[in-house]
């Protein structure tokens, strides 16, 4: 008899007191069940690490619900289908879905998509053209709204939502100024990114540097960070500016984040508003049909920072957490 494969899984066995750490997390291997009719097998080659999975991990309440105990971790996939009783998948399909922190996913083929390589590379359907892509692009489109001219400011601009961001408002005829950790980062954000300025927020001038970036103030920002950094920017900000608030990663371990500036919402007639992307089904289709296309044709580049094998998982989330990752981060499970 063949012997039964065996799935590697990554399971949250407790919540972090204050930061998470690699004991919140544990490797279990799990024998893989025969497929039943209707249901298709995936071998996952690449694992999405995004800032969400913090908050999913305190029993909180937030836009969606915690994270149970002893269950694999949340997380988006891309792989390759190795098994399928279900028709409309056939083995060797490429798809993205949400199997989380393991080796193979199985599913009944709801919430899987079937996604075309021959032009983008797989693990882009993580990124540029996946959840963080579409994130960005959903935060400066419906929300910052720019206009040919104006002075948009990104957060964390060398990160997956950040660096589309960018790039786009670019395309929109804007005044791009990124703000990221570290020379390099800085360095590629204005050199391949093509933004027409990055603060350095490590330098320790961050007031003082972007209002040199800004000489007209700020339009439109889209924040990943808050914190000290969101007061600066809003301290930039021209009247009827519009902030798009998809992160705060800063205060997301165990760090409380605060904001100074209320004031100047009022005085300056700011638009402050907060987004989940998976609230807004109706844009994916365009959306990613747009980047799909821009990262095709090389107009919109990306960078990845790749941890090899399910093992690694922990310590890069816990680097993610800390800006130690430059670009998209996954994991390469194959």
């Amino acid at each position: 008899m063949a012997e039964t494969p065996i799935n590697r899984q990554i399971l949250l066995v407790s919540r972090p007191q204050g930061e998470a750490s690699l004991s919140n997390f544990k490797l279990v291997e799990t024998p893989l069940a025969p497929l039943r009719d209707g249901e298709v097998r995936v071998r996952n080659h690449y694992l999405s690490l995004d800032p969400y999975m913090r908050g999913r991990m305190d029993d909180a309440k937030s836009y969606a619900a915690p994270q149970p105990l002893d269950e694999v971790m949340i997380g988006g996939t891309v792989g390759v289908v190795s098994e399928s009783r279900n028709p409309a998948f056939a083995v060797g399909d490429s798809v993205v879905g949400m199997f989380g922190w393991q080796e193979y996913g199985t599913s009944d083929g709801r919430g899987l998509n079937k996604v075309d390589t021959s032009r983008v590379p797989l693990s882009a359907y993580l990124g540029a053209v996946g959840m963080p892509g579409v994130t960005g692009w959903y935060g400066l489109n419906r929300i910052i709204e720019p206009k040919a001219g104006e002075t948009i400011v990104v957060s964390a601009a060398s990160g997956a939502v950040g660096s589309v961001v960018g790039q786009l408002a670019k395309a929109a005829g804007c005044r791009v100024v990124g703000i990221a950790g570290g020379a390099d980062k800085c360095r590629h954000v204005v050199e391949t990114l093509g933004f027409d300025a990055c603060v350095d927020y490590k330098a320790g001038k961050l007031y003082e540097d972007l209002k040199a970036a800004t000489p007209d103030g700020v339009d439109g920002y889209f924040e990943n960070v808050g914190g000290e950094t969101l007061n600066v920017v809003l301290a930039r900000m021209n009247a009827f500016g519009r902030v798009a608030v998809c992160g705060m990663i800063s205060g997301y371990d165990g760090k409380p984040s605060p904001l100074n500036a209320p004031r100047l919402i009022l005085t300056q007639r700011l638009k402050l508003q907060g987004f989940i992307v998976s609230e807004h089904p109706e844009v994916w289709p365009q959306a990613l049909k747009e980047l799909g296309e821009r990262v095709a044709s090389k107009k919109l580049h990306f960078r990845e920072s790749i941890a090899e094998g399910l093992d690694n998982a922990p310590e890069a989330f816990l680097g993610l957490l800390r800006g130690k990752n430059f670009g998209k981060q996954l994991v390469k499970l194959v």
